[in-house]
């Protein structure tokens, strides 16, 4: 680099300063924190700054991308890139905590869902996906629930389905019905954090039911139903989250069988199922009568769909679920449901889930090469769940993943009774790239198997 052409914030990249993409993005960043770049400022063309620093022209198409990502930069079409306006940037720079499902390979989901809105409008009047929709959900959009859950549920009428915006919402409608205030839940000892703010906000009784590497444990669920009179289980059980447990097909019959001796309602939040691809019978299957099943589009296709099936107990009706849901939202948004069912029929659903599943089995391959063999997961799935090695507490361990620009779960936001083990929960969906997030878990396996944390004091 030489000349006065060279913009003063540049220096030369370092052979052992790791990857050189980003020692760019350093740099950037660098110049926005002492002011040497402001918000507004044109970076050098690509190719520009590929010759300056003496690099090929991808290298510096990267590091532009992750300058993105951190909300650094703002590319214009046909214009370049500029110093970003947002100066905050939320989390960590490599984000391992969110579940949400990968980009899968050769999908452009903005051009899916451009051409999908195009033919929804084509097909339907604007004006009425405008406006409100009360109910359980029109029918067409029911039957379409019902087609996407045919495979795990088998054939169920649309009267037995309800469209929901969101798993979260469905679940909070559900403890408002099923459960008066004060009333005891039963559930795993690590569960899903939503399903705990719910219950708090509802001012439920959650109570932890032993478990072991199945799920949770039959005499234990038997203890628990008659000690604290409780009439409401609620479980994952298939790529449980976050231990990642898949409850067998045995245990499942186990459990039924005892919600019927004890009269128990179930609820049933399967976000993972057809992801898994393996799950056993749900028990939607093995006991329609007391179950109510939730399954969200959020985690096999996309969270921003907002749309979640809810499948009743056979012989209940509705009415109950959609005023609680009513009162919680009013009504999903017509245009993502309108566009969810139009995924469906027309086999683009299934083409995204195909392609989500893939490419989080490639991810979990790069986890297990990596992490240690401790690590916990479902080949499939979109989390691991790591205990730590004896030489670290999970809130060391998340301060100084935090220090390296990473983040991570802790045991504690799953934990029902504050008691949690020293483990973390690693999602994969949220990184990008894959080259990103194999740098990212060798930062993290590094970090767990260095034994000077034994001497460390976090204050």
């Amino acid at each position: 680099m030489a000349g006065d052409t060279t913009p003063q914030w540049l220096r030369p990249l370092e052979a052992a300063a790791g990857p050189r993409y980003l020692q760019i993005v350093n740099l950037i960043e660098g110049a926005v924190e002492d002011g040497s770049l402001r918000p507004g400022d044109r970076l050098p063309p690509q190719r520009s700054l590929a010759e300056l620093l003496d690099v090929d022209l991808t290298t510096v198409t990267r590091a532009y991308a992750e300058a993105r990502h951190r909300n650094l930069l703002d590319a214009v079409t046909g214009r370049g890139s500029f110093v970003s306006a947002r100066k905050e940037q939320f989390g960590p720079p490599i984000d391992l905590s969110m579940n949400i499902p990968p980009a899968p390979k050769g999908v452009r989901l903005a051009e899916l869902m451009q051409r999908g809105i195009a033919e929804v409008l084509a097909r339907s009047s604007a004006d009425l996906l405008m406006t409100y929709h009360v109910g359980p959900g029109a029918l067409a959009d029911r039957a379409a629930g019902c087609a996407w859950l045919e495979p795990i549920l088998g054939r169920i009428e649309p009267q037995r389905l309800v469209i929901s915006p969101g798993a979260q919402p469905a679940l909070v409608a559900l403890l408002t019905n099923l459960a008066a205030p004060g009333a005891t839940i039963l559930t795993e000892p690590l569960t899903y954090p939503g399903l705990l703010a719910a219950a708090r906000q509802r001012g439920l009784h959650v109570v932890p039911v032993a478990a072991d590497g199945e799920g949770i444990l039959p005499e234990a669920l038997e203890r628990a139903a008659r000690e604290h009179g409780a009439r409401l289980l609620c479980l994952t059980p298939t790529i449980q989250n976050p231990t990642t447990i898949t409850m067998p097909e045995q245990r499942r019959r186990e459990i039924a069988r005892i919600a019927r001796a004890h009269d128990l309602t179930i609820i049933e939040d399967d976000p993972y199922s057809l992801l898994a691809g393996d799950a056993p019978p749900p028990f939607a299957v093995l006991a329609p009568e007391r179950t109510y099943h939730v399954s969200t589009l959020s985690k096999g296709l996309t969270p921003g769909l907002r749309t979640a099936f809810v499948v009743i107990p056979a012989g209940a009706e509705p009415d109950a679920l959609t005023s609680a849901l009513r009162a919680l939202t009013l009504m999903p948004a017509p245009l993502m449901t309108a566009l969810a069912t139009h995924w469906i029929r027309v086999g683009a659903a299934g083409d995204l889930l195909k392609g989500v599943r893939e490419e989080a089995a490639a991810r979990q391959v790069l986890a297990r090469a990596i992490l240690p063999a401790s690590a916990q997961a479902h080949p499939n799935g979109l989390h691991v769940w790591q205990p730590l090695p004896a030489h670290w507490d999970r809130y060391r361990l998340i301060e100084a993943v935090r220090q390296q620009g990473l983040g991570v779960t802790p045991s504690d936001a799953f934990s029902v009774e504050g008691r949690a083990p020293d483990a973390v929960r690693i999602s994969l969906g949220g990184v990008p790239e894959r080259a990103r997030l194999v740098e990212a878990l060798k930062t993290l396996a590094a970090t767990l198997g260095d034994q000077r944390s034994r001497t460390h004091v976090v204050v």
